[in-house]
């Protein structure tokens, strides 16, 4: 008899599997480099297309031949500055916010998401990070949506190079533009496809049981022995599936242009419509669905830049 190899269903590298809080993504650690700027970004996801690009790589299999490329076309409208909030390190090691420093220019729908104190602290004379609270402008890129997403964003740089940087960011608008280049690498988080309540086959792959099975035919065949007398949370069983937080490194962005006109496909990307604003390609797919904020940041694990040379984009209808 052969041996038989039947490796566990489903990853526990994801763990719980259960809806996320928000249906944007939360940035835990920020990679500090070696300048002073701002390290990330946030866009809404437009749809997909395919691009013609050349390889010009001295190595590649492909060298100097057209390759068609899936692309994610995200759009990103100019973030506001909402605030600047000061942190100080405590005996854990742990940051604790310590005051905050707020914008005169709020619109109206961002003062309905945040409670702004009337007493806002004076900016602190020592202080050990600093982040930069921004929120979006979903109304500009055509999204039927009057709040804003709000979020923290990081800044790399000494303690005094951040501070000059985030005052005199305070007051204006942030563009994709001034933060990444093309041809470079990013990482992407995002909240994908939530799917509800699915069974063990769908959410886990488990297969399906004989059709004599008792009880059950789309089940787990076993939940495990007497003792100990408990189910462990390694067995395949329904829950939620999708809306999870996903971060996928390394994406290359292949163009950034403020001229939609070139990626808008006859008729506009299918349930979201026409980009309005800047955007920028980023090679293969993005988790989540159409009009989901989609946070691009700074690559933690840098790799070195590829030499694309693009073509042409399609812009043949999606409908």
């Amino acid at each position: 008899m052969p041996n038989v190899r039947h490796p566990r269903r489903g990853s526990l590298q994801y763990w719980p599997r259960k809806r996320a809080k928000k249906a944007y993504a939360r940035v835990r650690t920020w990679k500090n480099l070696a300048g002073n700027k701002l390290l990330g970004f946030v866009g809404y996801k437009a749809g997909m297309t395919h691009v013609m690009v050349r390889d010009n790589a001295p190595i590649a299999r492909v060298k100097n031949q057209s390759i068609s490329i899936p692309v994610t076309v995200i759009e990103c409208p100019p973030l506001k500055v909402l605030s600047i909030r000061f942190y100080k390190q405590d005996e854990n090691k742990d940051m604790k916010l310590i005051s905050e420093t707020f914008s005169k220019n709020i619109h109206k729908n961002v003062k309905r998401k945040t409670k702004i104190s009337k007493k806002v602290k004076e900016e602190p004379k020592e202080f050990d990070d600093i982040k930069l609270v921004v929120h979006t402008q979903p109304w500009l890129a055509g999204i039927n949506k009057k709040k804003p997403e709000i979020m923290e964003l990081g800044i790399s740089g000494k303690p005094e190079e951040k501070l000059t940087l985030a005052k005199d960011l305070l007051e204006k608008e942030i563009k994709v533009k001034d933060i990444f280049k093309e041809l470079q690498f990013i990482d992407t988080r995002s909240i994908s496809k939530g799917k509800g309540f699915q069974g063990p086959v769908k959410r886990f792959g488990v297969k399906l049981l004989p059709h004599k099975s008792e009880k059950k035919k789309r089940g787990p065949g076993t939940l495990g022995p007497w003792h100990p007398h408990k189910i462990s949370f390694r067995i395949a069983m329904a829950g939620q599936m999708g809306y999870n937080q996903r971060t996928e490194l390394n994406k290359v962005i292949l163009k950034i242009n403020n001229k939609p006109e070139e990626v808008n496909p006859k008729g506009g990307f299918l349930h979201y419509g026409l980009v309005k604003n800047e955007y920028l390609l980023l090679k293969g797919s993005v988790p989540g669905t159409i009009k989901r904020a989609i946070i691009l940041t700074e690559p933690t694990r840098q790799r070195k830049s590829p030499q694309y040379e693009l073509q042409s984009v399609s812009i043949s209808s999606k409908q």
